[in-house]
């Protein structure tokens, strides 16, 4: 990767019309709102990253920081706390006074698309982003896709083909040519818990096996 290669958009990045179009939309209904492709959290010498779909409305695009300010934070960040991934300080706002230790949060898609749904040439228009992290990261013992749609791209970014890594709950796989590991998980939104078809326990059961492996590495 070269040194100047950006790991995070620009604030007012408009590689994708229609995502950019919404942000405006957006900026102009909730003017208090980030409004922006949301950064990485943490740090880049992290030893976990965990790859979500995308920034959510009332998340991340209007706090600026991954997976804060709804659901789907309450569960990740209680669940990273537990596993000794956070000082557990989180309460769904960037000034709580969270601190990573170890992993880092980032996102397939960087903007908040229409529907919680980008689009195919949207998540290709962002994978640079994540490929720049996955090479600066140099410490990285695990990576966490979040959904079908975060494995997908981190897949691709890695150079791997799609039907030897196939996406599953509790699924791991090797990462060729890197010193880390692949983890997979359904996604922690609020539609998977309140359907049961993700569950606190079986969340805390990928993490169980993500930490052992980062404490055995």
């Amino acid at each position: 990767m070269s040194a100047l290669a950006p790991l995070n958009p620009p604030f007012g990045c408009r590689l994708c019309p229609r995502l950019a179009e919404f942000r405006d939309e957006n900026a102009e209904k909730f003017p208090d709102f980030f409004n922006a492709p949301a950064p990485t959290f943490g740090p880049v010498d992290a030893s976990l990253l965990i790859v979500g779909l995308a920034p959510g409305l009332h998340g991340a695009n209007r706090t600026g920081r991954p997976f804060t300010g709804d659901y789907a934070g309450d569960l990740l960040y209680a669940t990273l706390g537990k596993f000794k991934f956070t000082n557990d300080k989180y309460d769904s706002r960037p000034d709580d006074g969270l601190k990573m230790r170890g992993a880092a949060i980032t996102n397939a898609v960087r903007c908040v698309p229409p529907q919680n749904k980008p689009i195919g040439a949207e998540i290709k228009t962002c994978r640079p982003f994540l490929i720049n992290s996955l090479d600066a990261m140099e410490n990285l013992k695990a990576v966490l896709c979040l959904g079908k749609i975060a494995h997908d791209s981190t897949i691709a970014a890695l150079g791997l083909r799609q039907k030897d890594a196939p996406f599953g709950h509790g699924n791991e796989h090797a990462a060729e040519g890197r010193p880390f590991r692949i983890f997979d998980s359904y996604h922690c939104s609020r539609y998977n818990t309140n359907t049961r078809r993700l569950t606190p326990e079986m969340f805390e059961d990928v993490f169980a096996v993500i930490r052992a492996h980062i404490d055995e590495s």
